[in-house]
């Protein structure tokens, strides 16, 4: 008897625990919503979206209506219906309201009934976000042009949600290889499309500028040209290059405007100046700016260069004249001014840098990286700006207000961290998407960074960017997860997509979703439907996530 009982205790449970999973599955199909919200509670029936319904604005705040419109354009673009806006709340409405007693700024609190949808948030970022999250649990059609979709039925559900970090970031390199303002657009879009909230824009290198300077025309006469690019890797021996000559620059203009592309969709864009290394492609147009009487070019192959701004008052000049055109097209209260990769080769056999390190008291060539540092912070920072640099800033002393972006692992993090200094998560070997997707690398896809190096999407989905080490005040400074794509080896906007999407999903899972509630399978079994957006998109997203490493 007693073996009888225990058989069909046993029964029972696996029945349940069945039940179990094919609820979570049904629940992940239902609500394939990424980042995963703080807390969503399921509940019966659905909401439709048609032509009677109606959209009412519970503030007037001019905001807030650029952030519900982006819904409005959303179900006109796809379904050819115009939803009103009304005063009042009825039946089969929408309302999207501001309210200041929420804690947080980007925050919100949505409820779905078959009647009625009600959306509050603090500000105009937190309704955004809260459209995203309708607009994932719309059939992915929602994406097409015109796709001539009669009704949109939503599941129904209360939905409170609120990010785990202030800094939800990702970078794209356009001065190794060039995109499209069209490009950046769609970017934009797909980053908007999973709360991404900072869009860093590395804006020169050596092998290119990328930004109209008034200033100096030769910066786009010469600068922002090079004359071939390098075929394979820079080890790769004999070097073969392409004999095409590759560049262009943004104007003002262009970037003004796409800086309200962005801010349309709560995406702040932080603009990158890299300085004092990283400086060829200047160089080629000002070669008085550097420490050695030569005819400089803009660079055709990777890697990283001797040749470095001279620190001369003829260089903070140029400097100061440059950054204040940048903070005219920028409103961000950041700049990137880079930082990273300063060999000292130059500096080291110039007399004028070693009578200035002698002259300022410096100890060494990495006290006068951090004296150029200083001075162009000291001039931002006079104009109201503040300063985000790679944590090689850390060299010969930070500066006093500085962010550090941390890429070679944690330890500059940390360190800035445990110095109080505001810190953005950027580890190379985690969340450098610009690696290849398996171990088959260069044998499966195309040419990327890191040889033999891959990066699974569960790696990066796994990452936590608050180290154990410090102690819980000092983890208040942590800010957030940054993804980086460096494009040495992406010749093209689809290869762009495909290094970057899904991984931007699982970067958008770190810096929203506590940890407490990250679980990997959950993450796939929604990515799974997701992706359906992203191709509805046209956003040639990598089918590699689907492997196991």
């Amino acid at each position: 008897m007693e073996k009888i009982n225990l058989k069909r205790i046993l029964l029972t449970g696996i029945i349940l625990l069945g039940l179990d999973i094919t609820l979570f599955a049904q629940t992940n199909n239902q609500y394939p919503i990424i980042p995963k919200p703080v807390q969503l509670t399921p509940q019966a029936g659905h909401f439709t979206f048609k032509a009677s319904t109606k959209i009412v604005l519970g503030n007037r705040d001019p905001e807030l209506k650029i952030s519900v419109d982006y819904l409005k354009d959303l179900i006109k673009e796809s379904t050819g219906i115009t939803l009103p806006y009304v005063r009042s709340t009825g039946t089969n409405t929408v309302t999207f309201s501001l309210n200041p007693s929420f804690s947080n700024e980007e925050g919100y609190h949505m409820t779905i009934t078959s009647s009625r949808i009600n959306v509050k948030a603090k500000t105009s970022r937190g309704i955004f976000y809260a459209i995203q999250t309708l607009r994932q649990l719309m059939p992915p059609d929602i994406e097409d042009k015109i796709a001539d979709i009669e009704t949109i039925r939503i599941p129904a559900a209360e939905i409170i949600d609120t990010p785990r970090f202030l800094y939800r970031g990702v970078m794209l390199d356009v001065a190794r290889h060039f995109f499209s303002i069209d490009f950046l657009k769609k970017y934009i879009d797909a980053l908007a499309f999973y709360k991404i909230n900072t869009f860093h824009l590395h804006l020169t290198d050596d092998q290119g500028w990328r930004v109209e300077i008034k200033k100096y025309p030769l910066l786009q006469k010469i600068s922002a040209w090079r004359k071939e690019t390098l075929v394979g890797y820079r080890t790769d021996t004999p070097k073969v290059f392409d004999g095409i000559p590759h560049g262009g620059y943004y104007t003002q203009a262009q970037l003004k405007e796409l800086v309200r592309y962005a801010q349309d969709r709560a995406i702040t864009i932080i603009p990158e100046i890299d300085i004092p290394g990283h400086s060829q492609a200047v160089l080629a147009a000002y070669p008085e700016l550097g420490c050695i009487d030569s005819a400089y070019e803009v660079s055709t192959q990777w890697g990283v260069h001797k040749d470095v701004l001279c620190p001369t008052e003829a260089t903070f000049t140029f400097l100061q004249n440059v950054f204040t055109e940048l903070m005219a097209i920028f409103p961000s209260k950041y700049i990137h001014i880079g930082g990273d990769e300063v060999p000292k080769d130059r500096w080291k056999a110039c007399a004028f840098c070693q009578e200035l390190i002698k002259k300022e008291g410096l100890k060494d060539e990495e006290g006068l990286q951090s004296y150029v540092i200083r001075r162009m912070e000291k001039f931002l920072n006079a104009h109201g700006r503040y300063i985000i640099g790679w944590d090689e800033i850390l060299q010969g002393g930070i500066a006093p207000n500085a962010v550090i972006m941390s890429w070679h692992g944690e330890k500059g993090g940390v360190e800035a961290a445990q110095a109080s200094h505001e810190v953005i998560m950027t580890p190379s070997s985690t969340l450098y998407f610009n690696a290849y997707h398996t171990a088959r690398g260069r044998a499966a896809e195309p040419l990327s960074n890191g040889g033999s190096y891959f990066l699974p999407l569960q790696k990066i989905y796994d990452y936590n960017p608050v180290p154990g080490s410090l102690t819980e005040g000092q983890r208040q400074y942590i800010w957030g997860p940054q993804g980086c794509l460096w494009t040495e080896y992406v010749r093209s906007d689809s290869r762009a997509e495909t290094l970057s999407f899904p991984r931007v999903s699982a970067l958008a899972e770190i810096g929203w979703t506590p940890l407490a509630q990250k679980d990997y399978g959950d993450f796939v079994d929604r990515l799974n439907v997701n992706v359906g957006h992203l191709r509805r998109m046209d956003i040639d997203f990598s089918q590699f996530y689907q492997e196991t490493p």
